[in-house]
């Protein structure tokens, strides 16, 4: 296990001093796990403080949400622990006044019996209490009954409406009624691929395999109630959104609000991905998507997964929800408009040509370095996962398929075709490849004629190795591609093809022995050497093509 903590049993405590160090509008209890809004108003003057919490492990939630028109108070236990009943009642002493207080509760036992016990010494101090339990996980329809379901993620829209409402003024019982309807009508569901690690234990709570995913999971490290095949995206946000309309009989014409949670290890890139499924199949069945956020909002440590979670909307709901509202996890009021796409401003036209008589052979060369860079794809991933991020071999067949598309009048002549290579490989290549190739071939376009002579394609790759070199300020020696061009080039002008593709490989292979000192292989230092560019390897395999395909 490798966590950036110090010792697992301060995890939460240290946890909340640097959530508290970042936000000054928190502030942490001396003796409890509880975090409290500073500069709160003397108890008198205090709205109904809106208390939640839990175990951690679950941030930003919950001392996430403390802050003016959500949480007065967040108490947190051990990891996947429930608090104490004393850091709960600390809570209640430390936020509310004769307003009282209402304790949103995530329908767990320990959680149940904790923050119930401390509503109850509470109220014989004089405060108010009220518990509203949320158990909006769906995945447990048809295992229990719907008031022993598991609290997950919605919870957190539970807290904006109930601190929205204790905010405007509303006494402790109107509060927890708000909440109480609203959780009644709220559904959620997960899925994870893979399995969190808490600090204590030090090792993962369950293993799954490589094409295994658990469905219908809470949010405690724990198994799912179904282990499946792993899916698309788009394929188990179906599934998820399809069970949750199923359980609260949602359809065409319903107001909803949608929250597309992360558990902690999935990336911003496959929640918005997720989001644009939810978004798009809920906008299919016709149900008005009012209020949608996506992100880390209630997790499972560094579990990689997602839940989805529906809440009916009405006026009242939804003003609740777009109230003022601030605190260090929250994300805003989650408005959302139909997509917008707008047409890009279309490129000048090309000038039109007649076919020149080198087209055929300029087609059948260019089709014969396609050929050659698609079989080189797995090689090239290989060399460049050793010292780079590993796609130029896609990136390079993606260059193949773009110079196979390209339409015949393209071959008309010489700089006709170089230009027009170009332009295709500057879209389809990825990384810094696309402009490194875009620029050499735009540049030798200029400076060859139509019908031009082995001078002529000498000082073009010449030129083009000239506009690489000073796009990206490599030079021989720096272990790049202009470790294969550059000899190429001189062999070119001095011996023809097949002398420019041997110097090409004898470039590429001396790369291996190179330190790097640009590119994203330069950060790997010494450790690149004994592997040959990746971007060298392809200059000379086209090369080679290139040659064996002139005769």
């Amino acid at each position: 296990m490798k966590k950036l903590v110090n010792d697992p049993r301060q995890v939460v405590r240290e946890m909340l001093e640097g959530l508290c160090d970042l936000h000054p509008g928190l502030a942490l209890l001396e003796n409890e796990e509880v975090v409290v809004r500073a500069g709160l108003p003397p108890p008198e003057a205090r709205p109904v403080a809106v208390l939640s919490g839990g175990g951690a492990g679950h941030e930003p939630a919950h001392a996430g949400y403390v802050g003016p028109g959500l949480l007065a108070g967040a108490i947190a236990g051990d990891v996947f622990t429930s608090p104490s009943v004393d850091a709960v009642l600390a809570g209640i002493r430390a936020a509310a006044g004769p307003a009282g207080a209402v304790l949103i509760v995530k329908n767990y036992t320990g959680d149940r019996l904790n923050f119930g016990l401390a509503a109850e010494l509470a109220r014989a101090e004089g405060i108010p209490c009220e518990v509203v339990v949320v158990a909006d996980d769906v995945a447990l329809r048809d295992m229990v009954p719907p008031d022993r379901r598991r609290g997950i993620a919605g919870t957190v829209l539970i807290h904006k409406l109930a601190g929205a409402a204790a905010a405007a003024g509303q006494g402790a019982g109107q509060v927890a009624a708000i909440a109480r309807a609203a959780a009644e009508e709220l559904g959620s569901m997960g899925v994870a691929l893979g399995a969190c690690t808490v600090p204590a234990a030090g090792k993962p709570g369950f293993t799954l395999g490589e094409e295994e995913i658990e469905l219908g999971l809470g949010i405690h490290g724990e198994q799912g109630v179904e282990r499946g095949a792993m899916a698309s995206a788009d394929a188990l946000v179906e599934r998820m959104l399809g069970m949750i309309l199923a359980d609260r009989g949602l359809g065409a014409g319903d107001r909803v609000a949608l929250l597309v949670n992360g558990l902690g290890g999935t990336p911003p890139m496959e929640l918005a991905i997720v989001a644009r499924r939810a978004i798009g199949l809920l906008r299919e069945r016709e149900l008005v998507v009012e209020r949608a956020w996506a992100g880390n909002f209630l997790t499972a440590i560094e579990m990689p997964g997602c839940s989805l979670s529906l809440l009916t909307l009405d006026d009242a709901r939804l003003a609740l929800l777009d109230a003022p509202g601030e605190a260090p996890a929250w994300p805003g009021d989650g408005r959302i408009a139909p997509r917008l796409v707008l047409a890009a401003p279309p490129a000048a036209p090309a000038p039109a040509a007649s076919m020149g008589p080198l087209a055929p052979r300029l087609c059948a060369a260019a089709m014969a370095i396609a050929a050659a860079l698609e079989a080189a794809e797995p090689r090239l991933t290989e060399l460049d996962a050793a010292a780079g991020d590993g796609d130029l071999g896609i990136s390079m067949a993606r260059g193949a398929a773009a110079l196979r598309a390209m339409p015949d009048a393209a071959w008309a002549d010489p700089p006709i075709a170089l230009a027009a290579m170009g332009e295709a490989l500057r879209r389809a290549l990825g990384g810094s490849s696309g402009p490194f190739y875009a620029a050499g071939l735009l540049r030798a376009a200029r400076v060859l004629p139509s019908m031009p002579g082995p001078a002529d394609w000498a000082a073009a790759l010449q030129a083009a190795t000239e506009a690489i070199t000073e796009l990206g300020g490599a030079q021989p020696g720096d272990r790049t591609m202009v470790d294969a061009l550059a000899p190429a080039a001189k062999a070119l002008a001095q011996g023809g093809l097949a002398a420019a593709a041997e110097a090409a490989e004898a470039g590429a292979a001396a790369t291996t022995a190179m330190a790097p000192r640009l590119g994203r292989a330069s950060y790997l230092g010494e450790r690149a050497i004994g592997v040959p560019d990746a971007g060298a390897a392809a200059v000379a395999i086209w090369l080679r093509a290139l040659a064996k395909a002139a005769g």
